[in-house]
Order: structure tokens, then sequence, then C-alpha cells
């Protein structure tokens, strides 16, 4: 998946805010609330963050929670300090299990957009498919790969080239990985560069044309997503291929 930094950072803060505002709004409360109770409620909101941030923000959220647990909720109040040796246990308790918990709900919750990405993407297959299929034009189909693949590679742009291989620009191989010339780069952590990238549409060894992808600055595409603008790619080669001579020239 993609890097989003701001999203990233506002769930580190989020980690140490909604902690401490958990715990300032029990502060009211805790001359008849019990330790243990209280340490239920921070791991609540432990898990709420841990569910819509990532595991550093679930880890930062446990450590937070028990650190304004020992300064709010237990004696001597206002200090990090604990008085009661249940109260050392409970504190001890509850960043254990925060830490836990916080793991478990970052995972489950990147298990879920893992599978929400992997039906998008299939749907994506699909639909370009249900169009070749359908006999359109192979300009719609060109037309419809484009944009696919603009939303799917997170690109700046894209223009498909018909016809001859002009350059050597860098190029999005069927493994998913980026050539320059001899240069293979790495298929799971880097970047995409800053040119613009050539994706081959072919089909039965028939070269019909490319598309160039403009990439955005600093966006890491997962390899799941290059195989799939691989695979879109195809079948706009299957479609320039059956299609008609005056079908396959001109701008798109």
């Amino acid at each position: 998946m993609p890097r989003y930094p701001g999203r990233d950072m506002l769930a580190l803060a989020a980690a140490v805010v909604v902690p401490l505002a958990v715990a300032a709004a029990l502060t009211p409360f805790r001359g008849s609330l019990s330790a243990a109770n209280a340490s239920l409620v921070m791991v609540v909101a432990v898990v709420a963050v841990a569910a819509t941030g990532n595991r550093p923000a679930g880890a930062l959220a446990a450590l937070s929670a028990a650190a304004w647990f020992d300064l709010f909720l237990t004696e001597p109040y206002g200090r990090f300090a604990i008085a009661a040796s249940a109260d050392i246990t409970t504190a001890a308790l509850l960043l254990v299990v925060g830490l836990a918990v916080s793991q478990l709900a970052a995972r489950a919750r990147r298990l879920y957009l893992v599978t929400i990405t992997e039906a998008d993407h299939l749907a994506q297959i699909q639909r370009t498919t249900a169009l070749v299929q359908s006999g359109a034009q192979s300009r719609a189909v060109v037309d419809q790969v484009r944009t696919q693949l603009v939303d799917l590679l997170h690109l700046r742009g894209c223009r498909f080239e018909y016809g001859t291989l002009l350059g050597h620009p860098a190029r999005l191989e069927r493994d998913g990985s980026i050539t320059h010339g001899r240069v293979r780069r790495n298929l799971n952590q880097d970047e995409f560069p800053d040119e613009e990238i050539e994706l081959r549409a072919s089909a039965g060894g028939r070269f019909h044309g490319r598309f160039m992808l403009q990439p955005t600055r600093g966006a890491v595409v997962p390899l799941q997503a290059r195989l799939v603008a691989v695979t879109l790619a195809d079948q706009t080669g299957a479609a320039l291929d059956a299609a008609r001579p005056d079908e396959t020239s001109g701008p798109a």
C-alpha cells in the first residue's frame, strides 16, 4: 500500500492525546472507580487508536495509556509514582495488555485493508475483461485502462502511444519490477522513478503500443498493484490485436 505520512503522523498524535483525554475524563470518578475498571477503559482507548492507525501508533497508545493511568488515576495523584502494589500490578498489566491488543487490532485492520484492496484489483480486471469481450472499440479499452492505471498506480497522468517503440525510458516489466537499461529495481520497496515509465501493451508476441506512466513523486506502489497494471496492459494489447487498422492510430 502507498504511504501516507500525514495520516501516520495524525495517528501518532492520537496515540498520545486520546488516552490522555480518557484519563482526564475519568479523573472526577477516581475515588469511586477501581483501578481495574479504569484500566479496562484505558484499554478501550488503546484499541480505538490501534484500529484506525498503525502498529507504532498502537504501541505508543499503550505506553501513553499506562503513563496517564499512573499520573491521573493512581495515588499519589499528579505524579509519576504509584503507592499501592496492587496499582503497580494493574498498571503493568495495562501496558502489557494494551501492547498486545493494539498489535492485534492493527493486524486486523491491515488484513481488512488487504482484502478490500484485492477485491478492488479483481474488479478492475473483470471490468476491463468485460469491456474487451463485449467487442468495444480498442480506443474505449485504452481510455478505460488509462483511467484505471492513474488510480491504481497513483499517477500524475498517463497517455497511450500507438505503434513503434521510441527512446529508452524506464519500463514496468511483467514481474512488476522497474528496469532502466540493465538496472532492475527492488520489487517491493523502491519508489517509482521521477521520469516517465513505459508499460507495454502487446499480445501474441506483437507490440501494439505503450502506456507512458507519469509517477507521483515519492509514491510507493505495492507489487500487487504493479502486477494488476501489467494485466490491464495485456488486456489492452488483446483488444488492439483484434482491432481494425483504423482503430489503432492516433493519440490517446
